[in-house]
């Protein structure tokens, strides 16, 4: 195992799922792991679980509510408080609805959950990400970014005029973590950061299957559920970007499999990457 002491690492949604598997192998590994979530409960759980299954580690919770915008904020400015470096980012956590809804902050729910608050975090976190050795930044999509081939409708990020199906907004989302991964490692060159995106592989976990995206869907999920592979098996390729030296100086790509994976041509366009870049930019209110 790679002997990550000394180092700091966030894990959105790291009470659950892939996120949690993530959580604990890098604990497992000597890294100090936040687990940034939502609900305290299961946060406290989860680090409960994550101290039983690798004794002696360092990990703890702090609140996350990505479908806020003042708590993304406010996890950022405890977070700059109290450490003075981030070595590992991943960007784990995600919503997954069958309805359309819209944030406190005037998004659609997924679109601000998966997309835009991840974006704000990782730009609040610059200056951390910027004083470790040499950090990387994981964004977890998913194989659905090659549904939409016709890219991202930037008249309409937040679905207010065309018919809303969840399972499509999903993944208009994912296909977002791959070009701003894009546009983030063209951002980072130069310096030593990297930032790589992830396709987990078909996990078994709670995904779709807790009344979000409909019975129907749910029913799905549970069938489909034996094909799926464990969230142990779907982390591997996180834990891998966040770990191995073979991959310390690769950026921008998209890995399936701890391996280079070709994404959408969607995902390669330039410049819509860039465009979404500063579209987000402006709805969360960064400096571009």
């Amino acid at each position: 195992m790679t002997d990550l002491n000394g180092q700091v690492a966030v894990v959105t949604g790291g009470n659950s799922g892939i996120g949690k598997e993530t959580a604990v192998e890098l604990a497992g590994m000597g890294a100090h792991v936040i687990i940034a979530a939502r609900n305290p409960a299961k946060a406290a759980a989860a680090v409960k679980e994550l101290l039983h299954r690798a004794p002696g580690a360092t990990v703890e919770h702090l609140p996350l509510d990505l479908a806020s915008f003042a708590s993304v904020r406010e996890f950022a400015d405890t977070f700059k408080a109290r450490f003075d470096r981030l070595d590992v980012l991943v960007n784990n956590a995600g919503a997954s609805l069958r309805k359309r809804s819209v944030t406190d902050d005037g998004h659609e729910t997924q679109f601000q959950v998966n997309h835009l608050s991840h974006f704000l975090l990782t730009a609040l976190l610059r200056d951390q990400l910027a004083a470790a050795p040499a950090a990387c930044v994981i964004n977890v999509s998913s194989t659905g970014h090659t549904v939409p081939r016709g890219g991202l409708d930037f008249d309409d990020l937040d679905w207010e005029r065309r018919k809303y199906r969840g399972f499509l907004v999903y993944f208009h989302t994912k296909l977002a973590n791959v070009l701003f991964t894009r546009e983030l490692a063209r951002r980072l060159e130069g310096t030593r950061m990297t930032a790589n995106a992830v396709h987990p592989g078909w996990v078994g976990s709670n995904f779709g299957r807790e009344g979000d995206m409909g019975p129907f869907i749910g029913a799905a999920m549970v069938v489909a559920r034996p094909f799926s592979i464990s969230s142990a098996a779907g982390a591997r390729t996180s834990i891998y970007l966040a770990s191995s030296p073979d991959v310390a100086d690769v950026t921008g790509q998209y890995f399936y499999k701890c391996r280079v994976a070709k994404p959408s041509d969607a995902a390669l366009d330039a410049a819509a990457a860039a465009r979404l870049w500063d579209v987000s930019a402006r709805m969360t209110g960064v400096p571009a």
